[in-house]
């Protein structure tokens, strides 16, 4: 199973750049660009940070953008989004029946689970937070995996990353996660640094992915979380063997394609 992530999108309206980058125009770059060289890939997941302010506008463009796709999809929420305003734009997305943006895909080996860490109170600002009904959601979810391996998706890392101002605004309770996902989980795939990063913790290994638009700086003595740079944008492929998980990322506007590249793959 091959599946494209597409992480911390920050639509914008009125063609609003970011550091000088159009960050629907990237979308449109990388999702093309990801249609074209794998028409094989029988999901796509986009990671949170959907909107950079969370207007309703931003959603209908995207929502408008991935009526066409053709291919299952779901959508999750980052600090950057409104749950009310992603609703309205986006009608069918996943509701745990708590009001929450979760839910779990499941193959005949694979249980995917999307949890949403948005919470537009939590402190510090933009920071990540798992609330009681969310961690009993979880677990739950984790219950009903039935032997599965089991992969979680989330926006912000539960971990700290070595980026001071990042890990700032990481999940802010990231014990009462592993309280819940320690041992039980094989990969989890995270958003929100704009950069791509991998690891190991607790038994889980982890995979952190780019934006399709500006990325974060290699700073990792810096505490601002706003700094943005111009790098390549990329998106994430992920394949789901039988015996591994493999993580690819593809600097898209470095690797532009041709019709000789699709028919060669």
């Amino acid at each position: 199973m091959k599946i494209i992530i597409l992480s911390d999108l920050h639509f914008t309206v009125e063609g609003r750049p970011i550091i000088g980058i159009d960050p629907v125009g990237r979308f449109d770059q990388a999702l093309e660009h990801a249609r074209h060289m794998h028409p094989d890939a029988v999901h796509y997941v986009l990671l949170g940070d959907l909107a950079h302010l969370g207007q309703n506008r931003a959603y209908r463009a995207l929502a408008g953008r991935m009526a066409t796709l053709g291919t299952p999809y779901t959508s999750m929420l980052g600090n950057h989004d409104n749950r009310a305003n992603f609703r309205a734009a986006f009608p069918q997305a996943p509701n745990d029946g708590a009001g929450f943006v979760q839910s779990v895909l499941d193959t005949q080996s694979d249980r995917l689970i999307f949890l949403d860490t948005l919470h537009e109170a939590a402190e510090p600002h933009h920071s990540g937070h798992l609330c009681p009904a969310r961690l009993a959601w979880l677990q739950a979810a984790l219950n009903g995996a039935g032997g599965r391996r089991v992969s979680v998706f989330m926006h912000h890392p539960p971990l700290p990353l070595g980026f001071p101002g990042m890990d700032r605004i990481a999940l802010n309770n990231p014990a009462d996660f592993w309280a819940v996902a320690q041992g039980r989980v094989a990969h989890i795939f995270l958003g929100h640094i704009h950069r791509t990063i991998s690891g190991h913790i607790n038994g889980t290994s982890f995979t952190v992915f780019k934006s399709p638009a500006h990325q974060m700086p290699m700073d990792m003595r810096g505490a601002d979380s706003s700094v943005s740079v111009a790098e390549p944008g990329a998106y994430g492929i992920v394949l789901f063997r039988p015996d591994a998980i493999v993580a690819h990322t593809e600097d898209f506007t470095l690797n532009l394609y041709s019709d000789h590249d699709s028919a060669s793959q």
